[in-house]
């Protein structure tokens, strides 16, 4: 995942858009993953876990986004999509040797508040998330990112986020939607956004598919 917007409060929301190459296979929300009974997610088909997971339950979701780094070791790098679904079944953060995963950034929220954790390959943070609006992008909580400029004020000012995804897919560094051409001829673009609410009452969760966006 590339870019997710979080919002404190009641509702505690989260939006993620997932960016990523449009031949890897995935499925949409789902109890995908027996041993992490109750935890709902949308699964690559591929590596098998998620970029966002949702634990009704406990109130609690965890969202994976790529991070800027040293690179594991490709004689022991493994998926990252297990960081996830491990969080939101467990509440707890990245533990033990990190790293076997690239960098990234995990961000875990629940009803007590909102954590950021990222790994550079070297070195383990955590910051806790400021109350109000935040967007996190694959250089962490970084307010001279293009996107971030360009977009978090918009959220910030918007009760209903869903419309400010209603844009042309862009190259463009700022571009929130994005579709990007390879000379291999192969797409990457935004796939899907995925928004979450948790209050004490309960939790709503909505998979959006956005591939139509991409064709061409």
């Amino acid at each position: 995942m590339c870019t997710l917007i979080v919002r404190t409060g009641s509702p505690l929301t989260l939006l993620g858009v997932r960016d990523e190459f449009t031949d890897r296979p995935w499925e949409g929300l789902g109890e995908h993953w027996p041993e992490h009974p109750g935890v709902i997610g949308g699964r690559d088909l591929k590596a098998g876990g998620t970029w966002l997971a949702v634990n009704p339950a406990a109130r609690r979701a965890a969202a994976l986004l790529n991070g800027h780094g040293t690179p594991a070791p490709d004689t022991r790098k493994v998926s990252r999509g297990d960081l996830a679904l491990r969080a939101a079944s467990t509440g707890e953060p990245p533990a033990g040797d990190l790293t076997c995963y690239d960098p990234f950034h995990l961000v875990l929220a629940d009803l007590t508040g909102v954590r950021l954790f990222s790994w550079d390959g070297e070195r383990l943070t955590a910051t806790d998330l400021p109350d109000g609006t935040s967007m996190v992008v694959n250089s962490g909580l970084d307010p001279s990112s293009a996107r971030v400029m360009a977009h978090l004020p918009r959220f910030r000012d918007a009760d209903d986020w869903w419309p400010l995804l209603a844009q042309e897919p862009s190259e463009r560094p700022e571009a929130l939607i994005v579709r990007r051409e390879l000379p291999d001829g192969r797409v990457f673009g935004s796939l899907s956004a995925t928004e979450v609410e948790i209050t004490p009452g309960g939790v709503t969760y909505e998979l959006a598919d956005l591939t139509a966006n991409l064709d061409r």
